[in-house]
């Protein structure tokens, strides 16, 4: 059967250039404890959580990078919703302030399959791939 209604339209969340500067110096510093200072002040800044999230799996520490995660994908879906968002529809890869939140939830179902929660990793791993599926392919191949 044909779905005969149209899709939402594409999510574009709003770049937030002073948090996107701290976060690349701290990135550029390559330092934990500067991103940690860039997730405090900018707590809705869910970059800032992706790179915390991704740092704890880089040095093995699985349950605070499912934390990191799910702080990152619970404060993007606000930003979502903020945006427009109803609940469903595309969030674009190719727009570079959706990435945070694309990172956040694939980390978040890689760190939820690590822990043994393999029904929550294939619901984000769906998700992201309902989100866009460049995003999975792309995050997949990091």
């Amino acid at each position: 059967m044909q779905n005969l209604l149209p899709e939402p339209p594409a999510t574009l969340l709003p770049a937030v250039e002073e948090a996107d500067a701290a976060l690349g110096a701290a990135d550029q510093a390559g330092s934990a404890e500067a991103v940690a200072e860039v997730a405090a002040r900018f707590p809705s800044h869910s970059a800032a959580w992706a790179a915390l999230a991704a740092e704890a799996f880089a040095q093995g520490q699985v349950v605070p990078a499912y934390a990191f995660a799910r702080t990152g994908y619970h404060r993007g879906l606000d930003q979502l919703r903020r945006s427009g968002w109803k609940g469903h529809g595309p969030v674009p890869w190719s727009h570079e302030p959706n990435r945070g939140f694309l990172r956040c939830l694939y980390l978040l179902s890689r760190a939820a399959d690590e822990i043994g929660e393999a029904d929550e990793a294939a619901r984000c791993a769906q998700f992201l791939r309902d989100c866009d599926p460049a995003a999975a392919d792309a995050l997949a191949s990091n």
